[in-house]
């Protein structure tokens, strides 16, 4: 694999650090704030606002920008939004830095995904893709835990200005690691990339990632109250218990990339299964302190299976458009993040339980399942007009839109 993925992993280590160090770092922000906790509450919103309106929004407007430029663009924003965190005087201007910083992160991953899979042969894709998740995984693993320590003994400030610094490697590296002359944009113009975006397959696909990581939001919101109230473990052990997640999460985006490049639909079906099955297993799984472990480690893997496939399922029906496409999914993974944790948060309040939240979130794997099924089904009859010989048309980052690669179809 080319050391330009390591640069884009980079990048995304610093993004998924930023994204959600915030949740540790709430009660030392409200009280140098002089703010409540929920009101703190609110910069983990104003990111994800962020994230939702820049990821389709600037993946449109750089469309016909060279790719590494774009990136490096993408990192300096990052960068100006972490250090304005830092010197915030008030909420106010501390909510602005923090919407500031999420502009960037899902054109980023966006642009970032079409970069990789030009960097990589065809049957390579997929793990291109889950190459550069690695950043973000990891950093739940390791970025997470040392900067909500950090802020906690030097200041919630201290902990901006180190991922800003971070922000800066990334951008070392990507000067001097993607090829300069690896990723003009599409000449398809925003009317191209917005009739691209517009057809059934993509939304199908991008459907998928809000059902299917949303089964995910539904229980990890909530995974801290089911670990102390319903399996026993103190609250200091919670951190531990998270870095298995992360540990999880890691694995299952390594093994997704790779099985997607053998079988794209076969891996997504697969882990949304496997999603269904750990989900729904959740209550009798959190009755004793191992299997908790267990459970939530498993959690982690089964849902960062499906993580790089989405990714390369949803640029290959846009291919015309795969940047904005690829945007876009980010946008749609931010808002299964906040409709997940509402949906378990219902299921939590009619008093169902505190492992409620966790079946709710099988029943929309179950419900990514039934999507990905009926897009399979979409392109079983668009099975006909598809290139000859059943090739499939794969985004390429380095010409004018998409290339036709002559690729056995993989599901």
């Amino acid at each position: 694999m080319p050391l330009a993925l390591l640069a884009l992993a980079v990048g995304a280590f610093g993004i998924g650090t930023t994204e959600f160090v915030m949740m540790g770092l709430l009660p030392n922000v409200a009280d140098d704030l002089h703010i409540s906790i929920p009101t703190a509450g609110h910069l983990v919103s104003a990111y994800a606002l962020g994230v939702v309106i820049g990821a389709p929004l600037l993946a449109a407007v750089t469309a016909k920008l060279p790719r590494r430029r774009v990136l490096i663009g993408l990192m300096v924003l990052f960068v100006v939004g972490n250090a304005l965190s830092a010197v915030a005087p008030d909420n106010t201007s501390l909510l602005a830095a923090r919407f500031l910083s999420g502009l960037p992160h899902g054109a980023f991953f966006g642009v970032g995904a079409v970069v990789a899979t030009g960097l990589v042969a065809p049957e390579r894709k997929a793990r291109s893709v889950s190459l550069m998740f690695l950043g973000l995984t990891v950093a739940n693993i390791v970025g997470v835990p040392v900067a909500t320590a950090m802020g906690q003994q030097l200041g919630w400030r201290a902990t901006f200005l180190a991922v800003s610094a971070i922000g800066l490697a990334a951008i070392a590296a990507l000067a001097l690691l993607v090829p300069a002359d690896h990723g003009h944009g599409d000449a398809v113009g925003l009317r191209g990339e917005l009739r691209a975006l517009g057809s059934v397959p993509v939304w199908l696909a991008l459907g998928t990632t809000v059902a299917g990581f949303g089964a995910l939001f539904a229980a990890y919101s909530y995974i801290t109250p089911m670990l102390t109230d319903a399996a026993g473990y103190a609250e200091s052990s919670v951190t531990l218990l998270l870095a298995l997640f992360g540990v999880g999460a890691t694995a299952g985006n390594l093994l997704g990339g790779r099985l997607a490049d053998h079988s794209l639909r076969g891996t997504l079906f697969g882990g949304l299964t496997a999603l269904a099955v750990v989900l729904a297993l959740f209550p009798l799984l959190m009755s004793a302190g191992w299997s908790a472990a267990l459970a939530v480690t498993l959690l982690g893997m089964a849902a960062f299976t499906t993580g790089s496939p989405l990714q390369l399922m949803v640029m290959e029906k846009a291919s015309a458009a795969p940047s904005l496409a690829s945007s876009a999914n980010q946008a749609a993974f931010n808002l299964a993040n906040a409709g997940g944790a509402w949906i378990g948060g219902l299921a939590l309040a009619a008093g169902f339980g505190v492992t409620s939240p966790a079946v709710t979130g099988a029943v929309l794997a179950v419900l990514g399942l039934a999507v990905a099924g009926a897009a399979y089904l979409v392109d079983r009859g668009a099975a006909p007009a598809s290139t000859p010989g059943g090739a499939r048309v794969v985004a390429s980052a380095s010409g004018a839109g998409a290339a036709v690669s002559r690729e056995a179809s993989r599901g």
